[in-house]
């Protein structure tokens, strides 16, 4: 998320801002680095709640925004049908391994057991599967003799936080093409 927002503020993401930061825990780390970058927060709690009712809540605040493309980061929750309906190839994920391999939690961890020698990182759609979506952008890493499932871990975040920012820029380009066109065709 910081990757994003610095970006989105320093022109690298070119004609985009960071409308808001939304979490379910009141003290995810997330949130304060927002406000320290004067991005709006707010935490929707989802205790107690059924996923859709929460989904629902959450739904509403990015139309009231007018987010046209939502990213994930570190949000460990199926999202309801009916959310993905209602933003259909606007939510997008990034996962610690190369999809369709090792998706679900650990991935990093999956890929270290499992003694792969290469693994890498995700960026991709989202849709009602688990880590399934179409993918964007994925870039490979070496698995190291000498690394640790942490060590591993440390490496492909660095890669998230880049490849993150890579895709974003790309989908904000393509937007702004096809509204170009759009316009162009009304004209």
């Amino acid at each position: 998320m910081v990757a994003l927002v610095d970006a989105a503020k320093s022109g690298e993401i070119p004609n985009s801002e960071v409308a808001i930061v939304i979490s379910d825990k009141a003290d995810a780390a997330g949130l304060a680095k927002a406000r320290e970058r004067d991005v709006e927060t707010v935490v929707i709690e989802r205790r107690g709640r059924k996923r859709e009712e929460h989904d629902a809540e959450i739904a509403a605040k990015l139309k009231e925004k007018g987010v046209e493309l939502i990213c994930l980061a570190g949000y460990m929750r199926l999202l309801s049908p009916q959310f993905i309906k209602e933003f259909p190839d606007q939510i997008i994920n990034i996962h610690p391994s190369l999809l369709p391999a090792f998706p679900g939690l650990d991935a990093q961890k999956q890929a270290f057991d499992h003694g792969a020698k290469i693994t890498g990182c995700t960026v991709h759609f989202v849709n009602e599967d688990l880590d399934a979506g179409r993918i964007i952008l994925q870039r490979a890493i070496e698995v190291k003799d000498d690394d640790t499932a942490e060590t591993l871990a440390a490496r492909i975040l660095e890669e998230e936080h880049q490849l993150y920012v890579e895709a974003v820029k790309r989908l904000v380009r393509e937007f702004q093409q096809q509204a170009a066109s759009v316009r162009e065709a009304e004209a």
